[in-house]
């Protein structure tokens, strides 16, 4: 029995919830990853998937079992790597989460840079807005802009995120600009739903929040830029979403007074993970493409 395969097919099927495509992940037919997760189970004696015609998902067990295998799996291929790798040359594979509208943008060019300089490095690059702990999840780096952090995943600051409170002149024209963030309340505002409809300013008096009222809720920057330059609402964008915009004036800075709470870019990384040749040279990478200026703040 091939344990590595087996789980390396269990992983593959735990991440995708079917095994028809953790079949096509692998390249073999659904029934070699159904087999190979049955010898998995009578292994460990225990059932690692509920089953039905559409979909499989992970039983408590598989859940824990996840975690482990993922592990295992990983430092083997790392010890693979280091074996193969010659004249410094850097190798293996990284698993990655980045934020959806910034990768597309901006992060793209810089991973796909880091990859031509390192040609024996493959990545997986999964597009989520949302805070993952990189540990739980299998990604060897998670980068994002929320400020949750996680036992056993070290912090590593990239760069300061500005952001925008801003809304269409036509909206303006319409509803008038709030002078105090106070006077959101009577305002329609689009919110994203990562960070919840709490938004936080600092004043002269201190740091205030205010809750306010969602007319749109989205997972997705973009999604609520479209919106606001429709004229839909007010809404809280990352500078480099609306940097164009505002330059255009189809959105204008409301609030300019009352600044928002500081957001940070950063890298989320396994402690286990720190060491890892490939992944502190990636992380030394978007440091350096980033830190000082990032590219959507150099002009």
């Amino acid at each position: 029995m091939d344990i590595l395969a087996n789980l390396r097919a269990f992983l593959a099927a735990a991440r995708h919830g079917s095994f028809s495509e953790a079949g096509r992940q692998l390249h073999v037919v659904p029934s070699v990853i159904a087999k190979r997760i049955g010898d998995l189970e009578h292994v460990t004696g225990t059932r690692l998937f509920n089953r039905s015609t559409r979909k499989v998902t992970l039983t408590p067990a598989g859940q824990k079992f996840q975690l482990k295998a993922g592990a295992f799996v990983s430092d083997f291929e790392e010890v693979i790597a280091g074996m193969r790798r010659d004249e410094g040359a850097l190798e293996g594979h990284i698993r990655l989460k980045a934020p959806t509208t910034l990768t597309m943008l901006y992060l793209s060019d810089v991973l796909n840079a880091f990859q031509r300089e390192n040609e024996r490095i493959t990545m997986e690059v999964v597009l989520m807005d949302r805070s993952v702990n990189p540990v739980e999840e299998g990604f060897d780096i998670a980068i994002g802009g929320r400020s949750a952090s996680y036992e056993g995943v070290i912090d590593v600051p990239l760069c300061r995120l500005s952001q925008v409170v801003c809304a269409s002149p036509e909206y303006l024209r319409q509803r008038g600009a709030p002078g105090h963030p106070r006077e959101l309340a009577d305002h329609d505002c689009l919110v994203f739903t990562p960070t919840g409809p709490t938004w936080f300013f600092d004043t002269e008096r201190g740091p205030i929040s205010i809750d306010v009222p969602q007319r749109l809720a989205a997972n997705d920057n973009y999604v609520l830029f479209n919106a606001a330059c429709k004229g839909n609402g007010i809404a809280i964008l990352p500078r480099y979403v609306v940097k164009d915009a505002l330059r255009s004036k189809t959105l204008e800075s409301v609030l300019s007074g009352y600044p928002l709470q500081s957001t940070w870019l950063k890298v989320l990384v396994p402690k286990r993970r720190q060491g890892v040749a490939r992944i502190d040279a990636l992380i030394s990478w978007l440091s350096r493409h980033l830190g000082e200026v990032p590219p959507w703040e150099a002009d």
